[in-house]
């Protein structure tokens, strides 16, 4: 071996060895951080005494969800319009605000930006039985478009604050070529900015869906009919048996069901949503 190859060689294992550390510090987070999860599985699949599965392994835990009061299909569905509202409320309110702010210059920007962050310092739960009373004037009580909107709007402040500065991280020479080669101020926010900020609009709707898709609080609020119960909720109340008991076994199913969505959005959409941090933390 030449002596050229053989310091190849060494920088090369040098350099391996040199980040040996964040590897085993990655694996072991990556391992408590999944241990809870495919403990749940597993226990939902397992028998328990007290639940649908008694001893063994199968699916009974399932099929009680299943079969719970309307149905786990009636709950999924429920789930599903409730955070598809929430998301698209919350990408087409911030899209414009944060737009706004971004790059129009009016009296009082600064004043109301903060004024929509100030909305992040205001207890969650304060504030749900106001929006239970206006809900009911609304005629909104009950109804999954007034759980949506509610979910919607404790996501815009957040959601405002990174499509601002996914904005302001796009050059303005973009925009102005666009206004010089005859579009206007939609044209280029639809054929030049949106693709530069998608990055963003998949964090703010990443976001906004695990928000709405395992929220509790509100819809315990907010949903008095069982069958216009989103799934958190349905979990919820599939737990109490007769006498006080609790289906853990049904549960643990329940929350691997939740589960499921969350993760495969998350792996589908990691490298938008760690670009979308990425361009707000270098602005910021």
């Amino acid at each position: 071996m030449t002596p050229a190859a053989r310091r190849r060689d060494t920088t090369v294992l040098t350099r391996a060895l040199g980040r040996t550390p964040h590897y085993v510090v990655a694996a072991s987070l990556a391992v408590i951080f999944l241990f809870p999860l495919l403990w749940n599985a597993w226990a939902s699949v397992s028998g328990q005494p007290g639940t649908a599965q008694q001893s063994g392994y199968g699916l009974g835990n399932y099929r009680t969800l299943l079969d719970y009061d309307a149905g786990l299909w009636r709950y999924l569905l429920n789930s599903t319009v409730v955070s598809a509202l929430t998301v698209a409320l919350t990408l087409g309110v911030s899209l414009l605000g944060g737009y706004a702010f971004a790059r129009f210059d009016f009296p009082g920007r600064n004043l109301l930006f903060l004024l929509t962050l100030a909305i992040l310092m205001v207890p969650y739960a304060t504030l749900l039985i106001p929006l239970y009373v206006l809900l009911g004037r609304l005629h909104l009580q009950n109804s999954l478009i007034g759980l949506s909107l509610v979910l919607a709007m404790f996501q815009l402040p957040f959601a405002t604050f990174m499509m601002r500065i996914s904005f302001e991280a796009v050059p303005r020479e973009l925009e102005e070529s666009a206004l010089v080669d005859g579009c206007g101020t939609a044209g280029a926010l639809r054929r030049v900015l949106l693709p530069a900020v998608r990055p963003g609009l998949i964090t703010v709707g990443l976001f906004a869906f695990l928000a709405a898709w395992n929220d509790f609080i509100a819809p315990l609020i907010l949903i008095s009919d069982s069958e216009k119960a989103p799934l958190p909720l349905a979990v919820a109340n599939l737990r109490q048996q007769s006498m006080g008991a609790v289906d853990y076994g049904a549960t643990e199913a329940g929350v691997v069901v939740l589960a499921v969505p969350c993760l495969l959005l998350f792996l589908l959409l990691q490298r938008h949503y760690i670009r979308g941090f990425m361009s707000g933390a270098l602005k910021g």
